[in-house]
């Protein structure tokens, strides 16, 4: 073995030296800060195949020569401490690229490749590289180098005594940390459950990714006995990846990998005056309609100017939040997944199975360090950079749903939990769909009353968009024609006898939109300009006066913030740096159309942001406090005070006999705030004194 060790290490000497060169010499002149040489496995197989091939079947082996090649050509003298480099291939072929499902026996002390995110990181711990022992009877020094399968000595060489001790403060020691990868979501079969592996860090690749993360791990695969001391089994192992190679896989937007080439294309197209059209009918373009939301969710890619901070130091929110609510069956889940492949970061998930546990973080006991309690990370901190898709938004729970309120608006989640205080970062723009109670959405009736979802989360979202599907013999014509051409289409380029005139495609191509979207993000910063600035003072502006002669708040102040954000998404589109009067109109006009489709208070004819913040009109909750009123003032006449007084006394009030038995029935079903101590007879709940 030593000798095809030899011919190895000679081998690799010559690759450095041909393929290398420049990163070995950057390496010997950087060290110690720089302790480690990429190694492309394409190069070396192009290089010499064989050495190729064994380093994934004896991995072992073939680094320590790659390792021994560099010590030799490198002066260690020249170093203050040991010249202990490390060699890490990447890059591995497709057969050495198992799912973390399928990774078992046949892997054992084989080189492997495996996409994963990263859930659980440990703290730093120390590992002894060489253990110092020293004889307390002779004084004797051994120096015992730990690698794979070394055996420590008890008895001492020199004087055949059990009396050798570990020398702490001699021994040489390397960082240590343990993650936990799990199987990407969108790479399991059969709704499996996501498969985990343990991954082990040496040296300089700790703290290198966090919790949230996607990566490209190469690495050993190893076992160990499966248990703790005397409990430890020597038939069933448990298996962990001894970590070679660490690449960063899942990007956020703004780092989508673009050539001058793409940035070329990129730039030409902004130029295009009919760009802003183009980008919509590009949004999921499988699906008929819907233009208003298309032109929302295109705006939600593009996002507002990022790192824009308050004169105290907040930080204002750049990420659009949009929920589509409306009758199934009319794609709003195929939205929802369309937006979530188009972001090269994107978590889908559906309300059913969601937690506020698996949207924020949980805590676990740390299996992989001493025992204690660990934070796992959840959906939002996942997706934070990108954007997080949730189905069914209507089906989270209330309390699990408690947990977006930090989420949408500081971006962040604070957790105490198991007696950690941590906060993660949540990044994250949400697009969400909902469906209602009752089958359809009914736009005689408050949306609080057709959705699960309390009013402080509704009143987070920067655009709701009801989506209904409206009996209409023309447009009903239209998209049947529009469905069946598409699987007229698709049957024919299964059968590939499909021609370039029946080829239907986006104006855009999804890499290209996708690569645009990322440039605007990554490099265009956009300012409001005086005409748009003032554009949308006034529109605000004169909404509050018109609220102020009708009696209701129709818009807060929250919704400046929002148009803001999309005027500034609808610059970025063009690739401008400047939010002009145009884009000022179109966010006007997306606002506009979320107010009138869904605060308008039907009974009174108009706008209520009520409808939205607190779940129900101004109007209605007048009325609820002035039949409230009335029974408050009987009881000082009556103990028991008769519906039918209330009714009469109403009337005073310009409530109809209707409107008030309604207005009692639901306080005495929904709020409680009425009993019916006797039928036909109703009293105030009072709180018990104590």
């Amino acid at each position: 073995m030593a000798e095809d060790i030899t011919l190895i290490v000679d081998e690799f000497e010559r690759f450095f030296d041909t393929f290398c060169k420049e990163r070995v010499e950057e390496l010997f002149e950087k060290y110690p800060e720089k302790r480690s040489l990429e190694v492309d496995f394409v190069e070396l197989s192009k290089y010499n195949s064989r050495i190729a091939d064994t380093l994934l079947s004896k991995p072992d082996m073939i680094i320590r020569a790659a390792v021994e090649a560099l010590k030799r050509m490198a002066m260690p003298s020249s170093y203050e401490v040991p010249f202990e480099p490390h060699v890490r291939f990447y890059n591995l072929p497709e057969q050495s690229r198992p799912m973390i499902q399928d990774i078992g026996a046949d892997h054992v002390g084989s080189l492997i490749c495996v996409d994963g995110l990263i859930t659980k990181r440990t703290e730093i711990r120390p590992k002894v590289r060489v253990m110092v022992l020293r004889c307390q009877y002779c004084e004797h020094v051994e120096k015992v180098p730990i690698v794979r399968g070394a055996v420590i000595p008890e008895v001492c060489p020199s004087c055949k005594r059990k009396g050798l001790q570990h020398d702490e403060e001699e021994s040489r020691f390397v960082n240590l940390q343990k993650l936990e990868a799990q199987e990407p979501l969108e790479r399991i079969r059969g709704g499996a459950q996501a498969s985990r592996i343990e991954v082990w860090l040496e040296d300089d690749l700790v703290n290198t990714v966090s919790p949230g993360q996607r990566v490209e791990i190469t690495g050993v695969l190893r076992i160990r006995p499966f248990g703790e001391g005397r409990a430890a089994s020597r038939i069933v192992y448990s298996k962990y990846l001894d970590a070679v190679h660490l690449k960063r896989v899942e990007k956020e937007f703004e780092e989508v990998d673009i050539t001058k080439e793409d940035e070329k294309r990129i730039v030409e197209l902004s130029k295009d005056p009919a760009v802003y059209q183009k980008i919509i009918g590009s949004i999921a373009p499988s699906i008929y309609g819907h233009d208003e939301v298309k032109e929302a969710l295109a705006l939600q890619l593009f996002g507002g100017t990022p790192n824009k901070r308050l004169s105290d130091g907040g930080q204002i929110r750049s990420d659009i939040h949009v929920l589509l609510i409306g009758d199934p069956g009319i794609s709003k889940t195929r939205m929802l997944q369309y937006i979530a492949n188009l972001a090269p970061k994107s978590i889908y998930v559906s309300g059913k199975a969601v937690t506020s546990a698996g949207l924020t973080a949980t805590a676990e006991k740390d299996e992989l360090g001493e025992g204690g309690w660990t934070l796992k990370a959840g959906a939002l901190v996942l997706a934070s950079g990108g954007m997080a898709c949730i189905d069914e938004f209507d089906k989270v729970k209330e309390e699990e749903m408690a947990a977006l309120h930090e989420t949408m608006e500081s971006q962040s989640i604070s957790v105490a939990k198991a007696g950690i205080v941590a906060k993660f970062k949540a990044k994250t723009s949400i697009l969400a769909a909902a469906n209602p109670k009752y089958g359809r959405f009914d736009p005689t009736r408050y949306p609080a009353e057709q959705f699960d979802i309390p009013p402080t989360i509704l009143s987070r979202f920067d655009l709701i968009f009801p989506i209904k599907d409206i009996l209409d013999e023309e447009k009903d014509r239209k998209l049947a024609s529009f469905i069946l051409d598409q699987h007229v289409v698709a049957g024919r380029r299964v059968e590939k006898t499909i021609s370039e005139e029946e080829e239907v495609k986006p104006p855009i191509d999804a890499d290209l939109l996708r690569k645009y979207i990322a440039y605007s993000r990554k490099k265009v910063t956009p300012v409001l300009t005086p005409e748009a600035n003032e554009k949308i003072r006034e529109y605000y502006v004169e909404l509050r006066k018109i609220g102020a002669t009708q009696g209701a708040v129709p818009i807060t102040p929250r919704y400046i913030e929002g148009m803001v954000r999309l005027a500034e998404a609808s610059a970025k589109t063009r690739l401008s740096n400047r939010v002009e009067l145009v884009d000022a109109e179109r966010a006007i006009r997306l606002m506009d159309f979320m107010l009138k489709s869904i605060t308008m208070d039907r009974g009174l004819g108009r706008i209520d942001i009520d409808i939205i913040a607190t779940g129900q009109p101004k109007s209605k909750a007048d009325r609820i406090r002035n039949v409230l009123d009335i029974v408050k003032e009987l009881e000082k006449e009556y103990d028991l005070v008769e519906i039918e007084k209330v009714v009469e006394e109403a009337k005073k009030y310009g409530l109809d006999e209707v409107t008030t038995r309604k207005v009692i029935d639901e306080m005495l079903r929904k709020t409680g705030e009425l009993y019916e101590p006797k039928h036909g007879h109703v009293k105030v709940v009072r709180p018990k004194v104590e």
